[in-house]
């Protein structure tokens, strides 16, 4: 239908799931999907009930990338700045997020997924930096992705050659936390979206805050950040709740709640 949205979302019990929804194209993300991205992600940090985010692709494919086809208006430096905001709103949510990928994942597309904090994958996904064959350079965070995840020498391989690799290959070189059987993959990501909603909202933020900063940080910073972030969390009801919880030998229900009056 050509009126069918081109994102799809669902949120039910703190899970947001975002589904790139233009599977004749393998959702491939033009103009319309990129400003659909950035409105959900954008909600998504200003509503607590979410507690994770889970991005996925419609018709067997994650995503195609950057739909390069038909017209393009405006200058380049002002398409990549709607782009740049999108991978800026992913990496700054708070809320944990979680890659479903099955299929292709490739350029944009695939630094989509890295832009995550988990990915999970199929055995039959392939991945590529395919940028170098369209006669472009990296984009959708990519430069700053890629050494970080697998060290610059891999980095350049993958950007440099731009070839497709399966999902074995990414799953060995650290770009795929889990690989999943399809039969099973819809389960596994509802175990883990699930646990993570269940997690405290407030550690959990702040731990993905501090592991996000900590690379560009000597230890003296890091440990400075480390400590401001741990009195957060003893403002909140979370921690005394998980003490409780364990002296009681039952499983914690966290809140976020701020604690402080």
């Amino acid at each position: 239908m050509a009126d069918e949205p081109v994102l799809l979302s669902n949120h039910t019990g703190g899970i947001l799931t975002l589904t790139l929804n233009r599977p004749r194209r393998k959702n491939a993300i033009n103009a319309e999907l990129w400003s659909a991205l950035e409105a959900e992600l954008r909600a998504a940090e200003s509503n607590p009930d979410v507690r994770v985010v889970v991005l996925t692709g419609a018709g067997g494919a994650f995503c195609a990338g950057a739909d390069l086809s038909g017209g393009r208006s405006g200058h380049p430096l002002q398409r990549l700045r709607s782009i740049n905001d999108v991978a800026l709103s992913l990496h700054e949510l708070s809320v944990p997020t979680v890659a479903k990928v099955d299929g292709v994942a490739v350029g944009a597309g695939w630094n989509l997924a890295l832009g995550c904090d988990l990915v999970v994958a199929t055995p039959q996904s392939k991945f590529s930096q395919i940028f170098a064959r369209r006669g472009l350079s990296l984009d959708f965070g990519g430069s700053w992705l890629l050494p970080k995840l697998v060290g610059l020498q891999q980095a350049k391989r993958l950007a440099l050659l731009a070839e497709m690799i399966d999902a074995q290959e990414a799953h060995r070189l650290g770009l795929v936390t889990w690989l999943i059987d399809p039969a099973d993959m819809d389960a596994f990501v509802d175990d883990i979206a699930q646990r993570l909603a269940a997690g405290p909202p407030v550690a959990l933020a702040q731990n993905k805050a501090l592991l996000n900063e900590g690379g560009d940080r000597t230890l003296r910073d890091a440990l400075a950040s480390e400590a401001r972030a741990q009195s957060v969390n003893y403002a909140t009801v979370d921690a005394p709740a998980a003490f409780a919880a364990f002296n009681e030998k039952r499983e914690p229900v966290f809140t976020g709640e701020w604690a402080v009056r």
